[in-house]
């Protein structure tokens, strides 16, 4: 790499800030140019759907990196702009205001967008999408005028907002094509507590019901339902999942999963393009937990992602990946993962999964036929999801019935277990 080059970054969300912060931490002291296409500096994502709705004074605190962040560490930010074509054979970058960027190497990291729902475009009126900071202002001025929100998508941001709107008083009704909310994340013991505990929170459920056509009018939305009724919604939140954003990947020849549609690089976030690395939401690499290619889409990801792709892109070893992990805050409830999900878990429960609780806790232990730990739900436990992280990791058999054995200390009984562990993953 030419030492006059710059390390480009294109995006400045999650992964771009941590990958930027990461070169100057481990001793690059070249170039670095990041360019995003929202207008402020890199901010955290998460509270979007949760405490920036309720609170605008929370706005300050989003900031990934502190004020004066990337004057003080040589890092050249340009905000509002959009790198339009990437040119890897001469290692060019095109941006959207007319500049070009020669680049030594390259990271995309340009996230994803939320799924647009036929007939109902971002900016159709009473129709919301939540994805950046001006997304969350905007639906936030509307619920502070609304007595109801109607949510289309029963994943993590639909239940997120959900709980939201409860907290403010609104009457919120999920409309969901899955027979259960979370179907593609949890088992189905834990879709039905989280489901009787939103029902509980006062939160209106239907399930198993597909959304067939949107009609926008001057007062309300017009949904047509998959059994045949309509429903008029005051208010509407479109949370039906997100896409990668990868036309710029796909316009420049880099390869993408076939199937999952993300960027495909290898352990060191290396895509198919000499010296271009991805990271973050817009990526698929193999998870040796599943022994197949995915996308994640988590905050962790993004800050492992980012870190690794630095390490890779100056040639020094990084440590590997770790096991995915995931939190979400919902209806009073603190709910983290490690691990992933698979086909013929068999989950156990420590605690008491009472949905009607102040304050429930509990975990779920998923383990596969070979009683390897492969998935763990802790409810307002994170302590004890920590002291299980060990087994996800390693893949050590285990006995399920002692970790969920309310006589024996989870403690003692992660400790007994850990003798025997291996690094196998199977």
């Amino acid at each position: 790499m030419a030492r006059s080059l710059p390390i480009l970054i294109v995006g400045a969300g999650q992964a771009g800030a941590t990958a930027a912060a990461s070169l100057r931490a481990l001793g690059h002291d070249g170039p670095i140019v990041m360019v995003g296409s929202e207008s402020g500096a890199p901010y955290e994502r998460p509270p979007l759907s949760k405490a920036v709705l309720l609170d605008a004074a929370t706005e300050q605190r989003l900031a990934i990196h502190p004020a004066g962040f990337h004057e003080a560490q040589g890092i050249e930010l340009r905000t509002g702009i959009t790198v339009s074509s990437l040119d890897t054979a001469n290692a060019i970058a095109h941006c959207n205001d007319g500049q070009s960027i020669a680049y030594g190497q390259a990271l995309i990291a340009t996230g994803g967008s939320a799924r647009v729902l036929p007939g109902a475009a971002p900016g159709t009126p009473r129709v919301h999408y939540i994805r950046t900071l001006a997304d969350a202002q905007g639906l936030r001025a509307a619920l502070q005028g609304a007595t109801a929100l109607t949510v289309l998508g029963a994943g993590f941001l639909g239940l997120e907002v959900s709980s939201t709107a409860r907290a403010m008083g609104l009457d919120v009704m999920v409309v969901e094509p899955a027979p259960r909310v979370l179907a593609r994340a949890v088992p189905d013991l834990f879709s039905r507590w989280l489901q009787e505990r939103a029902v509980r929170a006062g939160v209106a459920l239907r399930l198993g019901t597909p959304c067939s056509d949107v009609r926008a009018h001057a007062d309300h939305v017009a949904l047509s339902l998959g059994d045949g009724s309509e429903h008029r919604a005051p208010l509407l939140l479109v949370a039906i999942g997100q896409a990668p954003e990868v036309a710029l990947a796909a316009a420049s020849g880099i390869a993408l999963h076939p199937v999952n549609g993300g960027i495909r690089v290898d352990a060191q976030c290396r895509t198919s393009a000499p010296g271009v690395f991805a990271a973050g939401d817009c990526t698929s690499m193999h998870q040796s937990l599943l022994g197949d290619e995915l996308r994640f889409e988590s905050w962790q990801n993004a800050n492992e992602q980012g870190r690794i792709a630095a390490a890779a892109m100056l040639g020094v070893p990084a440590e590997p990946a770790a096991t995915p992990w995931f939190w979400t805050d919902q209806f009073g409830c603190n709910i983290q993962m490690v691990g992933l999900p698979a086909t013929g878990l068999r989950y156990d429960c420590r605690g008491d999964m009472s949905a009607g609780a102040g304050t429930p806790r509990f975990i779920l232990i998923g383990s596969n036929a070979q009683a390897r730990v492969r998935h763990v739900i802790a409810v307002n436990a994170a302590a004890d999801l920590r002291l299980l992280r060990s087994l996800v990791e390693r893949g050590t058999p285990c006995d399920a019935s002692r970790l969920v054995d309310p006589s024996v200390s989870l403690r003692q009984a992660v400790r007994d277990a850990l003798p025997a562990a291996t690094p196998a993953l199977h």
